[in-house]
C-alpha cells in the first residue's frame, strides 16, 4: 500500500525502473566473471550465494550515492517545471548518458578484470588521473569505434524500454510534502551506507577471487580514491614501541655491523666493506612487467629471452628474487628507498617524500652523474617528482628530440631509443671524466605490445611478442655499449619492477611476484647462481656491497650476498597486505588487525591457513618490520639528516 502510494507520486518511477535495470546488469557482469574463473572460486553452493548477496548490498550502495542528484531534483523542482516537455526531453538524454555509463562500467570491468583479476581499485584511480597516457593506450589496445557502437545501441535499447516510466514520472501532479515524505528516506539512505558499509564487507572468504567477484567496481572506485594512503596504527596489528624498536633492530643488525640510531626506529648502521672501494659506474635497468617464468633459465620454453638468458649464465643471477608489489612505483619504490611496502599508494607517488636517502645517495657523495631515464613523460605516477628531489637529473621522452624518439606508443618511445640516449650520455660522461650512475625505468613490455618492425621474428600485439622486443633491446644495448672505452668498468644491473600479472587465489600470490634480477660485468663479476630468498629491497645493498662501499645505511634491505641464511626473507605486498616470506610460509597483516597465513607459498598448492602454532616470532618480526618502516617514513628518519629532538609521531 505504502509502495503503491509512492509510485503513484510519480515521479519515482524512473529512479525505480532505472535502479531495476541497473541492478540486473551488475549481477550480469558479477555471473560473466564468476563464470569464467569458475576453477579458481569453487563450486560451493554458499560461497556463490555469498558473493552475490554481498555483491548486491554493494550496488545497492552505490546506487544510493549516484542517486542524490536525481532525488534531489525530482523532490526540489515545482510541478510546473518538472513537467514540462524540456524537463521529459532532458530526463530522456539523461537516461542515455545513464544507460551509457552503465554499459560503459561494464565494458571497462571486464577489461579491467582481464588485465589485473580485480575489481576497481587504486590502479583504476591512476587511470583517470593520467587520462592522455590510458586513453591513448586503451585507443591501441581495444577496437573502440565498434565497442562504443555496441554501448550506445543498448543505451539506445534502454531508453525505448524505460520511456513508459519516463512519461509516468512527468506526467503527474504532487505535492511537496508528500514527496519529501519519500525524498528524505532516500536521501538518508546514502548516509546509511557510509557508516554501515566499508571494504570489510567483502571479505567473505580466503580466496580473493571470491572476495572481488562480491565486490562493485564503482563502489570501490569511490572507496580507493577516498583511501590511497591507511594508517598503519590505525588499522593495522602494533607492537609496543619499546618491543618493535627492539625486534626491529634483531631482525636487520647483520653481524660486523655498527648500529647507530639512538631513537627507536632510527635504523642507521655503519656498513663497512672489506676491500677496496671499487668505483664502477652502474647502468640499473628496470624493466616492465619482467615476470621470472619469461626467461629460458627460469624453465621457459617459448625461446623469447636469449639475450637475458645470456646475460644470466655470463653474470649474476639470483633466482630467487621477489617483487614488493604489483605497480610500477611499487618496484621503484623497493629499488630507489630499500623500505617494504606501506599501506595505500607508494611513496613515490606521494608529493613529500624529498630528500629521501636511496640507491643513488653514496654515489651522489662520491661525486657521480646520477641520472634517471623514461622512455614516457615523467610526470606520470609522479617519477619526475620523486626522481628530482631526490638527487637525479631526469630524462625523459619531453627531453628527447624527434630525431632521438622514433617509434612511440601511449607509454612513451621504444625502449632502444631511450637506450642510444644512454649510450650517449655515457660517453659524454666519460670524456668528461666522470663516473656515472644510470636508472632506466622501461616501458616497452606492456599493452598495446607494439615495437619498431623488423627487430625480431614476431608480429608485434602479444605479451610474448613484446617481450622478445624487450629482449631485443637490451642486447643490441648491450652490443653497443661492449665497443664502448667505459664498458669494462660498468655493472649492468637488470631487475623487473613487477609480474606481468599478481592475481590468484590467496590474498597475496607469491608465484606470481617471482622476477629475475642479473648484474652482469665480465671484467668483474664471475658468473654465479644466488639461491638466497630476496626482494627488491635487497637490489640497492648488494649493489653498494659489490663494490665494496662503506657508507652509513638507512636501507631495510640486506646485502643478500653476505647476509647468513637465518636473515633470508622476502616482502610482498598490495595495497592492503603486507607480506612477509620465509622459507615455506608467508605471513601478512591484514586491515582491522587481522593476521593472515599462507602455507608453501611458493609451490602450487599453496593455501591460506589459520596460524599454525610457534609463528609467534615469525608475527613480530613481520609487524616490527611493517611498523618501524612506517614510524621510520612518519617520522623522516630515512632522510639524510633524520630529525634527533622531536618525539615520535604516527
Amino acid at each position: 500500500m505504502m509502495m503503491r502510494r509512492v509510485l503513484s507520486s510519480g515521479r519515482l518511477n524512473i529512479i525505480f525502473a532505472f535502479g531495476a535495470l541497473y541492478l540486473l546488469f551488475m549481477a550480469g557482469l558479477r555471473l560473466m566473471l564468476l563464470s569464467a574463473n569458475l576453477s579458481n572460486i569453487g563450486n560451493s553452493f554458499g560461497q556463490i550465494a555469498a558473493i552475490f548477496g554481498i555483491g548486491l548490498l554493494y550496488d545497492i550502495a552505490f546506487y544510493s550515492y549516484a542517486l542524490i542528484p536525481f532525488v534531489l531534483g525530482a523532490w526540489l523542482l515545482p510541478n510546473r517545471w518538472f513537467n514540462s516537455k524540456p524537463a521529459y526531453w532532458l530526463s530522456l538524454l539523461l537516461t542515455f548518458l545513464a544507460s551509457s555509463g552503465l554499459c560503459f562500467i561494464l565494458v571497462a570491468e571486464w577489461f579491467f578484470w582481464d588485465e589485473f583479476q580485480v575489481r576497481f581499485n587504486f590502479i583504476a584511480v591512476d587511470y583517470l588521473v593520467y587520462r592522455k597516457e590510458v586513453v591513448q593506450n586503451i585507443s591501441e589496445s581495444y577496437p573502440l569505434i565498434p565497442i562504443f557502437g555496441v554501448i550506445f545501441l543498448i543505451a539506445g535499447l534502454c531508453v525505448l524500454g524505460l520511456r513508459r516510466f519516463v512519461r509516468l514520472a512527468h506526467g503527474g501532479d504532487s505535492r511537496f510534502l508528500s514527496r519529501t515524505a519519500w525524498a528524505i528516506p532516500m536521501l538518508c539512505l546514502p548516509l546509511v551506507t557510509f557508516l554501515c558499509v566499508d571494504q570489510s564487507l567483502r571479505d567473505i572468504s580466503c580466496n580473493t577471487f571470491n572476495n572481488e567477484l562480491a565486490s562493485n567496481g564503482p563502489y570501490q572506485f569511490m572507496a580507493a580514491f577516498r583511501n590511497n594512503e591507511l594508517s598503519f596504527r590505525q588499522f593495522y596489528r602494533t607492537l609496543p614501541e619499546e618491543a618493535a624498536a627492539a625486534s626491529l633492530h634483531e631482525a636487520l643488525a647483520l653481524p660486523g655491523e655498527d648500529w647507530l640510531g639512538k631513537r627507536a626506529f632510527d635504523i642507521r648502521r655503519r656498513i663497512m666493506a672489506t676491500g677496496d672501494e671499487k668505483p664502477l659506474n652502474v647502468v640499473l635497468v628496470t624493466v616492465e612487467s619482467l615476470s621470472a617464468k619469461f626467461l629460458g633459465v627460469f624453465g621457459s620454453t617459448h625461446d623469447i629471452t636469449p639475450n637475458l638468458d645470456r646475460l644470466a649464465e655470463e653474470g649474476i643471477l639470483f633466482t630467487r628474487l621477489f617483487a614488493t608489489g604489483s605497480r610500477t612505483t611499487r618496484g621503484l619504490e623497493a629499488i630507489s628507498l630499500s623500505i617494504p611496502p606501506t599501506p595505500g599508494q607508494s611513496l613515490v607517488k606521494r608529493p613529500e617524500q624529498f630528500g629521501s636517502y636511496n640507491i643513488s645517495s653514496e654515489f651522489q657523495a662520491r661525486g657521480y652523474d646520477v641520472a634517471f631515464f623514461y622512455g614516457g613523460l615523467g610526470y606520470f605516477d609522479n617519477m619526475n617528482s620523486f626522481f628530482s628531489h631526490n638527487g637525479f637529473r631526469v630524462v625523459d621522452e619531453s627531453d628527447l628530440s624527434q630525431d632521438e624518439k622514433g617509434f612511440s606508443t601511449a607509454w612513451g618511445v621504444a625502449d632502444e631509443y631511450v637506450y642510444k640516449r644512454i649510450l650517449r650520455e655515457a660517453d659524454a660522461d666519460y670524456r668528461d671524466g666522470k663516473r656515472f650512475f644510470y636508472y632506466f625505468m622501461t616501458t616497452s613490455n606492456h599493452r598495446p605490445y607494439t615495437f619498431p618492425e623488423g627487430r625480431i621474428d614476431l608480429p608485434s600485439g602479444t605479451r610474448e611478442a613484446v617481450v622478445k622486443y624487450t629482449d631485443w633491446a637490451i642486447g643490441d644495448f648491450i652490443a653497443q655499449a661492449r665497443q664502448k672505452p667505459w664498458f669494462e668498468d660498468t655493472v649492468f644491473v637488470f631487475v623487473a619492477d613487477h609480474c606481468s600479472s599478481s592475481a590468484g587465489r590467496e590474498a597475496l600470490n607469491a608465484r606470481q611476484h617471482h622476477i629475475p634480477l642479473i648484474l652482469y660485468s665480465p671484467k668483474h663479476l664471475a658468473s654465479r647462481r644466488i639461491e638466497a630468498l630476496a626482494s627488491q629491497i635487497d637490489v640497492a645493498p648488494t649493489l653498494l656491497g659489490l663494490l665494496n662501499f662503506s657508507y652509513e645505511s638507512r636501507f631495510f634491505g640486506h646485502d643478500i650476498l653476505r647476509a647468513p641464511i637465518s636473515a633470508e626473507r622476502a616482502f610482498i605486498g598490495n595495497y592492503q597486505n603486507l607480506g612477509l616470506m620465509r622459507e615455506g610460509s608467508l605471513i601478512y597483516l591484514k586491515p582491522q588487525r587481522q593476521i593472515g597465513f599462507i602455507s608453501n607459498p611458493l609451490t602450487s598448492e599453496a593455501h591460506e591457513d589459520a596460524l599454525p602454532k610457534g609463528s609467534d616470532m615469525l608475527l613480530k618480526e613481520a609487524i616490527s618490520l611493517y611498523q618501524g618502516a612506517d614510524a621510520a617514513y612518519h617520522n623522516h628518519l630515512l632522510e639524510w639528516q633524520p630529525v634527533q629532538t622531536a618525539p615520535l609521531r604516527y
